[in-house]
Formats: C-alpha cells, sequence, structure tokens
C-alpha cells in the first residue's frame, strides 16, 4: 500500500500549491476590486453593474467548458469572488451569490424591494431596532462629561499600544475632532502625556461620517479609503493630520485589540450594519 501511495505525496504538494495560487489570485481580484470601486465613486458611478458580472460569469463559463471543467463550478466560484468584490465596495451582494448553481440569475439591486420580497424574519427583527438619528435625543439628555469619559476609556483600550510605543507622539498638541453625524455627537481629542483625551477647544482636524460607518471602519469591516472614496467619511480642516490619523489607523495591529473588544466591535458592526440595509430596504 506504502508502495503504491508512494507518488501520491508530490502530487498532494502540486496541489496544495494551485490552491494557495487560488488564493492569492482572489486576494489580487480583491485588491483591483477595491481600486475598481474607488475609481467609481471618484466619477460618481454608483451601484452595480449587473450586465457586467452576466458577461465575466458566461466567459468563465465558456472557459471551463474548453477546459473540461464543470461550468457550474467556475461560474459558482465567480459567485462567491463577485459577492465579495460587492462587499470590498460597499455594495450588497446578491441573493444567489454565493450559492454554487452556476445559472441563477444575478439580480439586479433595484429589484431588491419589500415590494418584490417581502421582508424575512431577521429583516423584520433588525428594523426594530431604532437607527442611530432615533437614539440621538436620548444621547443628548446624558451629560457631556459623561460622553467625554466613555470616548476615553475607549481610545485607551483600542489604542493602548501605539500610546505605549510612541506611535501617537504626533498628536501631541494637535487637536483632532471626531463627528458622529447621525447621532449629533462631536468630540475634539488631544494626546496628553500618554493618553488621548477629550478636549473643550477648536479642531485643527476632523473626521465626519455617520455612527455605522465609523463603527464599520473600527470592527475592520471596511477601510478608511473605502470610505473616504464613497464620501461616506468626510475629511476637513488640517488635511496633513487628518491624512496621519488615518494612515495610523489603517496600519494598527488589529491583534493588539483586546479579544474581547475586538469580537464586540466586529459583532456590533455587523449588526449596524444589517440593522441599515433592513431599513433602507423598507424605504
Amino acid at each position: 500500500m506504502a508502495e503504491q501511495a508512494r507518488g501520491l505525496a508530490p502530487v498532494r504538494l502540486a496541489i496544495d500549491g494551485v490552491d494557495d495560487g487560488l488564493v492569492l489570485l482572489l486576494a489580487t481580484r480583491k485588491r483591483l476590486a477595491r481600486l475598481a470601486g474607488r475609481i467609481k465613486a471618484h466619477a460618481g458611478v454608483q451601484g452595480r453593474d449587473g450586465a457586467r458580472e452576466q458577461r465575466v460569469r458566461h466567459r468563465a463559463e465558456r472557459l471551463a467548458s474548453v477546459l473540461g471543467v464543470p461550468p457550474e463550478t467556475a461560474s459558482g466560484v465567480l459567485a462567491l469572488a463577485i459577492g465579495d468584490a460587492c462587499r470590498t465596495q460597499g455594495l450588497e451582494p446578491d441573493l444567489d451569490q454565493g450559492a454554487i448553481a452556476g445559472n441563477a440569475p444575478i439580480i439586479a439591486p433595484m429589484m431588491h424591494t419589500h415590494d418584490a420580497y417581502p421582508p424575512t424574519p431577521a429583516q423584520t427583527l433588525l428594523r426594530l431596532l431604532p437607527p442611530p438619528r432615533r437614539i440621538a435625543p436620548l444621547l443628548r439628555v446624558m451629560p457631556p462629561p459623561v460622553h467625554k469619559r466613555l470616548l476615553e476609556r475607549a481610545m485607551a483600550r483600542v489604542l493602548a499600544a501605539p500610546l505605549r510605543d510612541g506611535t501617537l507622539d504626533f498628536m501631541a498638541g494637535r487637536r483632532l475632532g471626531i463627528e458622529v453625524s447621525d447621532l449629533g455627537l462631536r468630540w475634539v481629542v488631544e494626546l496628553q502625556g500618554q493618553r488621548l483625551a477629550a478636549v473643550d477647544a477648536a479642531a485643527e482636524a476632523t473626521v465626519r461620517g455617520s455612527a455605522t460607518d465609523l463603527l464599520l471602519l473600527a470592527g475592520r469591516l471596511e477601510d478608511a479609503d473605502t470610505l473616504f472614496f464613497q464620501r461616506r467619511l468626510v475629511l476637513t480642516g488640517d488635511v496633513e493630520l487628518g491624512l496621519t490619523a488615518r494612515n495610523l489607523l489603517d496600519r494598527l495591529p488589529w491583534e493588539s485589540v483586546p479579544l474581547g473588544l475586538r469580537i464586540a466591535l466586529n459583532r456590533g458592526a455587523r449588526l449596524a450594519r444589517a440593522a441599515r440595509s433592513a431599513h433602507q430596504a423598507r424605504a
């Protein structure tokens, strides 16, 4: 038996190499999709191109047939890749993406309405969550010092590593504003010694965005470049200071954030995104 399987190891090694190549190609495709999303956002192009997605899948099916690969396999892989590209560009993937059936039609975004499809039980539950603008009046009742203490504690936990190693020293004496537009909240933070403090002063630069988009950024479900190019985050004031802070967040080692906080941020961001999608589907 051992002699019969003697040639198996190198074949499996070659298969592993092909698998690694597939993953590398998917990673490259995702980077290109992110670049395409930035170009589309800069040009003011919104939504998805269903005709192109169909052509991509049909071309893959034709090539697969020539190479002796089941067309539905190629189409299924492309459906997963297209769905990943949509998420990378901040678009909702189709209901059929992620499925293996190769001939399932791509559903155009304008068909995702409550008239065409009744809400799922999950959507019904998510719509019970009030959107951030409904929570804003309740937050305004909370004294500002409480807001500041909560923000300072959150920053101390999330940014503990860069605060220790001096990465945030460029913030010494500089004031960066954070504005949560739909909650009506605004803070100005400044590095004081070894901690970031919320101060009562004018900001040199301000980052403004919705609660959901800021949470998606904090939970690493969206990257800063995509959010800025899609104008979901807006930077005003001292651009150099704002870009330096943004680049720092992009380079922040995710593993340096406490595990429990990473899980909470990730799950909270996913819930907020799903709730927003549910409310938008009803609009």
